[in-house]
């Protein structure tokens, strides 16, 4: 196990409070290609421990191999499944089935994917019930937390102390996929409500990075990009630091982009260079692949700095002598230019991500924090440095492919217990607009059009439907008289200030109290910052659906008033508050200045 110390902050600490004070907090690193976990307890935050301990083939506990991660795969075999380093290398498996909980934002399916399928990965269509998939993944990682923490901790006081488990997503998934990997967490075992927290990659990454770097170095104003560069995707997010003390204070600077560009398809090139190169020899089989490529993982994905003058020995076990293509007693040499053609299509598109992210900031970054495993690549730093210039520093936090889980952590134990806080995100970008389609009067000059009038028996005038713009995209402006980019018509989301949407409906006393009340939240992703429309459109998009149960509102409560037409209606005005975390979100009903929790939200 690895367990990293926290001195200062923590150090000054009380440790020793009573027992019902006590929450371990478990973070889940739930990964495109692989997964983390780490966990900690309140009363003792200065022990941060990662598990690195995981099952092989024919074992359930701690006895097996020893990594900081496990990979995202799992294999059936009747009811019973594989997980992780229990899968055999020959198998087939099921792997990225994570990317397939959101059909909205992106899938599975890229151009790289396309171009370099996985040889090992199960062919669309097999077992293909995502959420099992993820839920039974989720459950073996619950398991195998539950073994560990037994191991690890008296039996008495496990009993007695609340665990608290905070799961990561990436930064761009969409709210109904945040909201599958909730279900998915709960289903595994892993809590409800408030005992399970989800927080984006990028997010608990910048948590971690931000928190190591050295606070000399760091000025109110600095804009930092996270680049999260992992196995199969590659997330970005960028903020502005607002305040140093107590605590590093940090607003978005720029909404989340990324891709499925991670260093999973050096691999799969890598092997299709192999296959065209080698694959018709006498003695190829699947062996040369196996141990080919496993050197090519292990050695030269972290070693090589894009010297086209290096080469490296590569195993072919097998393949006959062939001097044409230098195959020699089982090896082979491969040069630093086949090298740098199997980076370039990768390296192409994470450096579009991150001068894309460091633009869309507006604003002078003064550097790039680079994360997760391939993140630690000597090529894809160099490539940056080059790629973003001078000006613009490239930083490897340590431990930088657990930087994920380890700020997921972070977050979980100041979320249990609030002075362990250490790095706090005051708000974060709107990256869309969001609105609600509500009956308003007519007015010309609004915009209103007379083909959207209609008439309103309760208030006897002309209404009309119409978008209500809650929260705005932010956009940008530059200044006639400045080279200065300003960020305008945006809408800071903070967790302390919800949205609220107002509502009201009418009824007739006579057909009896309303008994529930179905509302809308719509987006408008607004890509060419023409600003929110105001009329519901082909890019005006339905977020949510909400239904509210009125069956806890005292029906006395309930406005009546006698409408222009002469008849009794039953009036109820009431705000929908949106509150939005780092990936969740919570809806609640605020009726005469009362919280009632009786919203059920089903995302389209």
């Amino acid at each position: 196990m690895a367990t990293s110390e926290l001195p200062g902050f923590f150090s000054s600490l009380a440790l020793d409070g009573p027992s019902n004070d006590r929450t371990i907090v478990v973070a889940v690193d739930f990964g495109t290609t692989y997964s983390g976990l780490a966990w900690s307890q309140t009363r003792r935050p200065d022990i941060q421990t990662t598990i690195t301990q995981w099952p092989v083939a024919g074992s359930q506990g701690l006895e097996g191999r020893t990594s900081e991660k496990v990979p995202t795969e799992i294999r059936y075999n009747g009811k019973e499944y594989q997980w992780g380093f229990q899968i055999s290398d020959e198998l087939p498996r099921h792997q990225w089935f994570k990317l397939d909980l959101d059909t909205t934002s992106r899938s599975g399916i890229s151009d790289l994917a396309r171009r370099f399928p996985a040889r090992a990965a199960l062919p669309p269509g097999y077992n293909t019930d995502v959420k099992k998939l993820v839920t039974d993944y989720l459950t073996a990682l619950r398991q195998h937390t539950d073994t560990f923490l037994k191991l690890k901790l008296p039996e008495a006081a496990l009993r007695s102390t609340a665990i608290e488990y905070i799961i990561t997503t990436p930064a761009v998934w969409s709210p109904a996929a945040q909201a599958a990997t909730r279900e998915c967490a709960e289903k595994a075992g892993m809590g409800r409500g408030d005992l399970l927290q989800i927080i984006s990659e990028p997010e608990a990454a910048a948590t971690y990075a931000l928190d190591a770097l050295n606070p000399h170095d760091v000025k109110v104003g600095d804009t930092f990009v996270l680049c999260d560069a992992g196995g199969g995707t590659v997330d970005l997010i960028s903020y502005t630091v607002s305040g140093l003390a107590p605590s590093l204070k940090v607003d978005e600077a720029a909404g989340g982009n990324g891709g499925l560009c991670g260093s999973t398809y050096l691999n799969r090139i890598f092997e299709q260079f192999l296959i065209a190169k080698f694959g018709q020899n006498e003695g190829w089989d699947d062996d040369v692949i196996e141990e080919a490529s496993k050197r090519f993982e292990e050695l030269i994905k972290r070693r090589f700095t894009g010297d086209v003058s290096e080469s490296f020995q590569i195993p072919v076990p097998g393949l006959v002598d062939n001097s044409q293509q230098g195959v020699k007693r089982g090896k082979f040499s491969l040069s630093g230019s086949e090298i740098v053609q199997i980076f370039s299509p990768v390296l192409d598109e994470v450096i579009a991500l991150v001068i894309g992210q460091i633009k869309s900031t507006k604003r002078e970054v003064k550097a790039v924090l680079l994360v997760g495993g391939f993140g630690e690549s000597a090529y894809l730093r160099k490539s940056l440095r080059q790629a973003v210039g001078s000006k613009v520093e490239i930083l490897v936090p340590p431990n930088s492919w657990t930087a994920v889980v380890r700020g997921a952590l972070m977050k979980g134990l100041a979320k249990a217990a609030p002075r362990l806080e250490r790095v706090k995100v005051l708000s974060r970008s709107a990256r869309k607009h969001y609105g609600s389609e509500s009956h308003m009067t007519f007015n010309a000059s609004l915009g209103h059009l007379e083909s959207h009038k209609a008439w309103d028996p309760y208030a006897a005038e002309h209404e009309n439907l119409a978008m209500h713009w809650y929260i705005k995209k932010v956009s940008s402006i530059a200044l006639a008289d400045s080279s200065i980019l300003r960020l305008v018509q945006g809408d800071p989301v903070k967790e302390d200030k919800p949205a609220r949407f107002k509502y009201y409906t009418t009824s007739l006393v006579s057909d009896g109290p309303p008994s529930q009340l179905n509302s809308g939240i719509f987006v408008c992703e607004d890509p060419q910052e023409k600003g929110a429309p105001v009329y519901r459109n082909d890019g005006v998009k339905e977020l949510v659906r909400l239904t509210t149960d009125l069956s806890c509102i005292p029906e006395l409560t309930i406005d009546r008033s006698v409408g222009k037409d002469g008849k009794k209606y039953y009036r109820c005005d009431y705000c929908i508050e949106m509150t939005s975390y780092s990936a969740s979100t919570k809806y609640e009903m605020v009726f005469k200045g009362i919280h009632y929790s009786s919203v059920e939200a089903e995302y389209v």
